[in-house]
């Protein structure tokens, strides 16, 4: 799949920012809820919405409601895009 130009643009925009690769750190783990995210951040509510739309836009991440709750989860099939994308770039 050959991606546009802004696809990967919004690809390393996700990458450009310490905060959110912290968060791509803690989802190695498995699923977090913002809540728990936002501990561990130590950032505002609306500071962590903004970073988590940008990786959920990117591919990076998956969003899921529960309740009142949003919960995130690493993306396998988002991962490989952003592989394949710098593949792409440099081979």
């Amino acid at each position: 799949m050959e991606l546009t130009d802004k696809q990967i643009v919004i690809i390393f925009k996700a990458l450009c920012d310490e905060n959110r690769i912290r968060i791509l750190r803690l989802l190695q783990g498995g699923e977090r809820c913002a809540c728990k995210l936002l501990e561990e951040l130590h950032c505002s509510q609306p500071t962590l919405s903004h970073h988590m739309k940008i990786l959920c836009d990117s591919g990076f991440v998956n969003g899921r409601k529960d309740g009142k709750w949003m919960y995130y989860s690493l993306s396998e099939q988002g991962t490989q895009v952003a592989v394949d994308c710098l593949k792409e770039l440099i081979l």
